[in-house]
This record gives C-alpha cells, sequence and structure tokens, in this order.
C-alpha cells in the first residue's frame, strides 16, 4: 500500500534529487540557445562551423554513456554521480577564457563528456532512492525538472543577451546554477552499495543486450526529436508562422510536463506498454500535422499558426508519455547491479537518434524542403510503432525482471 515507509516517494533526498537535475539541465539550457550567437559574435564562425562545435557536445556525451553505466555499476553511484557534477559545473569556468575556435570545440568535448556522465548516473540515482512500486510516477516527477529548465532556460538565457548582459555574465549564471545544483546533489542519500565481486569485461556490462530492440525504437522516435529542436525556427520563417518560436517549446514543455503527472501513474498500474504505444501515436499525428503545415501556409496563414502550437502541445504530451515509459522498461530489463547500465543503454539510444537527426536534418530539409522532412519523421515515428508492437513489445514482456 502506498502508506507503507517503503512505498513513500517524496523524500527529503527525493526532493533534493529534482532540484539537482533542475539546476544541471538550467545551466544546460541557459547557454543552448546563447552558444551560436556567441560563436558567430566572438569568433566569427561559419555557420558549418557552429554546426560542428555544437554536436561535438552531443557526440561526447553519447560516447561516454556506455562508460559511465559500467562505473556507476560498478562503484559508489552517488560518488561516481557528485565527481561528473562537480566536473560539468567546473567546465563553465574555462568559457570566458577560451580564446580559440580550437579550443572551444575541445572545451565542449570535456563538457559533453561530463554531461553524459551525470546524466547517466543521476538517472540511476534517482531509481535506487524511489520504491519500485512508483517508479514510473517518479521518474515522470524527475523528468518535469528537465522539463521546467527546457522551458524556462532558453528564454531567460536569451533575455538577459538582449538586455545587454555579456557572454561572460552568462556564463558564470550558468556556473552559479551548477554549484546550487552540486549543493543540492550532496544532500541525497543514497542506500550504499554493496562491493560485488570483479566480472569479466563483456558487452552487456556497458550495454543492456536485452534492451536493444527498445533501444532501436526509441531511437527511431529520437530522430524527428532532433531535427525539430535544431531546425523548427527555420521552418517557421518559411511557413510566416505568426508568433514567437519560443512559444513552441513553452507550449511543449506544458505538454511534457502534463503528461508526466498521469503517464508515470499509468506506468505503474501496469499499463507500460499501452503508454508507449498512445504516446508515439499521439506523436504520429503530430508530426503528420507538421509536415503538412507548408502546404497551407500561403492560403490559411492564420489557421496554419493556430495548428503549429497545437502540435507543440501534442509533442509535449506524446513525448512526455513515453519518456519515462521507456525508461522503465529498459530498468525492469535489467537486475538490480546493472540498473545504471539500463539507464545508459536508454540515454544512449535516445542521444545516437537525436544525433541523426541533427546530422541528417539539415541535409534533408536543403535537398527537399522542410514539409518532406518533417513528413519524414512521421514516417519514422510510424516505424518506431509498428516496430514496438511486433517486436519490441514482446522482446520486453519475454524479458522483463519485475
Amino acid at each position: 500500500m502506498d502508506t507503507l515507509p517503503k512505498d513513500k516517494l517524496f523524500t527529503t533526498s527525493f526532493y533534493f534529487a529534482c532540484l539537482g537535475n533542475f539546476f544541471l539541465f538550467f545551466g544546460f539550457y541557459l547557454l543552448l540557445p546563447v552558444l551560436p550567437v556567441y560563436l558567430l559574435d566572438t569568433f566569427h564562425a561559419s555557420i558549418a562551423q557552429v554546426g560542428l562545435i555544437l554536436s561535438c557536445y552531443v557526440v561526447a556525451a553519447l560516447a561516454i554513456r556506455p562508460f559511465s553505466g559500467f562505473l556507476a555499476d560498478r562503484f559508489q553511484r552517488k560518488t561516481v554521480y557528485l565527481i561528473g557534477y562537480g566536473l560539468f559545473v567546473a567546465a563553465f569556468v574555462a568559457y570566458p577564457m577560451v580564446e580559440t575556435i580550437l579550443l572551444i570545440v575541445f572545451l565542449r568535448i570535456l563538457h559533453g563528456l561530463t554531461f553524459g556522465l551525470v546524466t547517466t548516473t543521476g538517472n540511476t540515482l534517482i531509481i535506487d532512492i524511489m520504491p519500485s512500486s512508483r517508479r514510473g510516477e517518479g521518474l515522470g516527477y524527475f523528468g518535469i525538472a528537465n522539463n521546467l529548465a527546457m522551458a524556462t532556460g532558453p528564454m531567460i538565457g536569451l533575455l538577459l543577451l538582449e538586455s545587454g548582459h555579456s557572454y561572460n555574465s552568462l556564463f558564470y549564471a550558468a556556473l552559479a546554477c551548477g554549484m546550487l545544483g552540486y549543493v543540492c546533489a550532496n544532500y541525497i542519500k543514497v542506500p550504499k552499495k554493496e562491493r560485488s565481486e570483479t566480472e569479466p569485461l563483456s558487452l552487456d556490462r556497458f550495454f543492456l543486450k536485452k534492451g536493444i530492440p527498445a533501444g532501436i525504437s526509441l531511437l527511431l522516435m529520437a530522430i524527428p526529436y532532433g531535427i525539430t529542436t535544431s531546425y523548427l525556427a527555420l521552418y517557421s520563417k518559411e511557413i510566416q508562422i505568426h508568433g514567437s518560436i519560443g512559444l513552441f517549446f513553452s507550449l511543449m514543455a506544458v505538454g511534457l510536463i502534463s503528461s508526466r503527472t498521469f503517464a508515470g501513474k499509468l506506468i505503474d498500474r501496469g499499463k507500460l506498454l499501452s503508454v508507449i504505444t498512445s504516446g508515439q501515436t499521439i506523436i504520429l499525428l503530430a508530426f503528420g500535422i507538421l509536415g503538412l503545415l507548408g502546404l497551407f501556409a500561403t492560403n490559411y496563414g492564420h489557421a496554419v499558426s493556430i495548428l503549429f502550437f497545437v502540435v507543440a502541445i501534442l509533442l509535449g504530451v506524446g513525448y512526455g508519455m513515453i519518456f519515462p515509459a521507456y525508461n522503465t522498461l529498459f530498468v525492469d530489463l535489467a537486475p538490480n547491479n546493472r540498473r545504471a547500465t539500463a539507464s545508459s543503454t536508454y540515454l544512449t539510444s535516445w542521444d545516437l537518434g537525436i544525433g541523426i537527426g541533427l546530422v541528417f536534418g539539415g541535409s534533408l530539409s536543403e535537398w527537399f524542403g522542410f514539409s518532406v522532412t518533417y513528413e519524414t519523421g512521421m514516417v519514422l515515428v510510424l516505424l518506431s510503432t509498428v516496430y514496438f508492437i511486433r517486436k519490441a513489445g514482446p522482446a520486453f514482456q519475454a524479458n522483463k525482471i519485475r
């Protein structure tokens, strides 16, 4: 029953974990829209160079995730988490000192490595401190911290820049947020993990092999998400949307937050597979509408603008449903001593899809136009949904441990 102490979700450690997660992502999102402008203004970088520098961060985070899972499973997770968090925060100090593009590339790689380490271990740490009976609900609330940061960080970063604050002041603001988060992280109380015997190294120590089918499905869902976050501003200009692109992402965050509050509870009631298929169906509809908007922009501009922002809510609701569901799915496939590996596999699948969207989204848009690009996103979501129903879902049912 929920009244038993072992089923208590909202503990002091849970609150501190959510606060630490919020400040981590707020520092990240605060700089996200500012960095391209900074690179253009300070280093006179080309658009191609900006894309390369920004992608270095994602590639580095992706590369470190399997090793992060191994470290968090092998050693005390909180120790690994605090080391990663501390290094992530320390990296902000270096930004005002960088004087060449080569050094900024090197710094972004280092920052991406620390981000991959701290997010992987943090995702595992939160699972350690919550009851398994409320895992879906807990992961939903934990993810809300990310969504709040996503909704407020870019907006505040741009407002500070537009109000005349220097780039260095923004770097120091991100540093201050990181320091606050690091303080919160120190107050998380985690059950001490018993030291296990050293096991021989194998692929399963770095990547959860039983999670590969679900990983493929999640990767296909991440590609159109990566395209959306990177190129939506350009698409909105092309179809002459009336309203700020910032409103799109704010509405998307509202959808993410609202759906996480009910999706987690449904997952804990045994509806995990239904939550994923329902969420993906909503996303399928959203990308279908988004791709068609370009065909009607000339004659139905006002209606297209309204539908554009409706799509933001639909995408938020859909992705808000599948995030905690997929996260729970991977954890349920792994024994307790492979939890971090499960989290690493979940995040690696997502990051890989985002990276593919970043790399190929621009080329696809340049060759065929944005409408075709987003309709391609719809096809990828459809493939993911069919694959999940026919392959990944049954594979989970056959291999789940809990």
